[in-house]
């Protein structure tokens, strides 16, 4: 084991609640394992071993990486575990086996070691890695490939794929409760609304994430949505569609909110949500890409260290009143 120098400061002041890095990783784990367990009953066998394969590779690479550094090995914080599975979740299941592994590289690595680690990361790593793959093999992520291996009983089709090539009136084929239940194409881990919407509340009601965050953006992504579909109904679709599709959902709950690149004062955080809701949807229905989730989510990370500084002014009068 490498020795590494540490800052030993008194007690005092500080305030400690008992918990540690290693618990709150482990819930998030198992608030994501409803949808998880959802993909793996939905696609089988070949989404367990897209999960396994990048849980195990993210933590590999995360060894690897400390070892190299010369760092103390520290993957029994679960930190790189979660990185892998938040990860895997935004994977097809008919993904291949290296671009898993290139994948988490680029998470792990990239997206969080080279920045000094847990805190240090000025973006999601999870949504960095999947960012990565989709602007190098595009291809790898054509959901409807799943057609080929699986035998579904209901609409088979990626509802924002399909929406991007035949219109609006796809909506039809996606009842809003179909949708919240699952049935439809996606990656492993963000097609069961029901499931993230379940594990998301969990880690609030826990306080591992704050709602203020998920609440804006899931009120930005309805309200930009609707003023889009109202001003043509014909050719943008209605907000719940765009919540229960593709990662939305997921992002709110599990990638805005990672702790290191999201906002930690009040009014920012409303202004980070609202935005990466808006951005979402802009980048939907007028951008080239069927789902901007992990774009609007890497821009607000982008802006984060801006938005945490806005501070609304104090009421009441200055100093140099109140000394009169």
């Amino acid at each position: 084991m490498f020795k590494q120098n540490k800052f030993t400061v008194s007690h005092a002041p500080f305030w400690h609640d008992g918990d540690s890095i290693k618990a709150m990783n482990l819930n998030i784990m198992a608030a994501a394992l409803p949808a998880t367990l959802f993909g793996v009953f939905q696609f089988g066998m070949a989404a367990l071993g897209v999960i396994c394969l990048s849980i195990s590779s993210a933590m590999a690479w995360e060894a690897l990486f400390n070892f190299v550094s010369k760092r103390p090995i520290a993957i029994h914080d679960y930190n790189a575990a979660v990185i892998g599975m938040m990860f895997g979740m935004m994977l097809p299941p008919t993904i291949t086996w290296w671009a898993v592994i290139t994948g988490t590289f680029v998470a792990v690595i990239v997206g969080q070691q080279i920045f000094g680690g847990i805190g240090g990361n000025p973006f999601n790593p999870a949504a960095i890695g999947v960012s990565i793959l989709l602007l190098s093999w595009k291809n790898l992520f054509d959901f409807d490939a799943a057609l080929l291996n699986y035998q579904f009983d209901f609409t088979a089709l990626a509802p924002l794929a399909a929406l991007k090539h035949q219109g609006p009136g796809v909506v039809e084929l996606f009842p809003i409760s179909s949708l919240v239940m699952g049935n439809q194409i996606g990656s492993i881990g963000s097609v069961f609304g029901a499931g993230i919407i379940l594990g998301g509340l969990y880690l609030i009601i826990r306080g591992y994430i704050r709602w203020e965050i998920s609440l804006a953006y899931i009120l930005g992504i309805i309200v930009t949505a609707w003023i889009f579909n109202i001003t043509d109904p014909s050719k943008y679709a209605n907000p719940m569609f765009h919540l229960f599709t593709g990662y939305t959902l997921f992002g709110a709950f599990f990638l805005a909110t990672e702790s290191s690149s999201s906002p930690v004062n009040l009014i920012p955080m409303f202004i980070y949500g609202a935005m990466g809701g808006f951005l979402t949807i802009l980048i939907r229905n007028i951008g080239s890409y069927p789902d901007g989730t992990l774009y609007a989510i890497l821009f607000i990370n982008l802006l984060n260290p801006l938005i945490d500084k806005i501070r609304p002014k104090a009421f009441g009068k200055g100093y140099e009143q109140c000394a009169k």
